[in-house]
């Protein structure tokens, strides 16, 4: 097997071809990752999510690292890590455009509002579904493809 690194503009590429990834944070030096459906423009990635772990810890520390991946098998792969700053797209003035473009973004493929907008049980209740807009600013981004010899 062969791995090589993937140029900056490779790995954006890459990124901009894909719809679905996992991102982690971290909270009091605990790490916590989960899949999340995602759209990229302009070196940020849009996304959404309803209040639950994820949002509660991206708002108290900021920073975000998000991989993206495609496995043929394990010897043909492409892998994409990206380390980002996470922002809220809010409902004011200002977040209102952001808003809307991450809309116009995620809604052009299907099932864009999942798993983010799922019913989701916490501590034996109905976690509120009131939408979060929010978007990663892309600090860092590098990949590796490997191939057979």
């Amino acid at each position: 097997m062969h791995i090589e690194e993937l140029t900056r503009k490779a790995s954006l590429d890459f990124l901009a071809g894909r719809r679905f990834g996992r991102i982690a944070c971290a909270n009091q030096s605990q790490p916590y990752i989960t899949p999340f459906n995602f759209a990229y423009h302009d070196l940020h990635i849009y996304s959404f999510s309803t209040v639950g772990r994820k949002i509660e810890w991206l708002r108290a520390n900021p920073l975000a690292c998000v991989e993206v991946d495609e496995i043929a098998n394990p010897r043909e792969w492409t892998s994409v890590i990206v380390f980002g700053r996470y922002e809220e797209l809010t409902k004011t003035v200002d977040g209102q455009t952001a808003r809307e473009l991450a809309y116009k973004l995620l809604h052009q493929h299907q099932l864009w509002w999942e798993p983010g907008y799922s019913k989701t049980i916490l501590h034996g209740e109905a976690r509120p579904l009131d939408p979060v807009y929010y978007r990663l600013s892309i600090d860092e981004i590098n990949g590796h493809r490997a191939t057979p010899k």
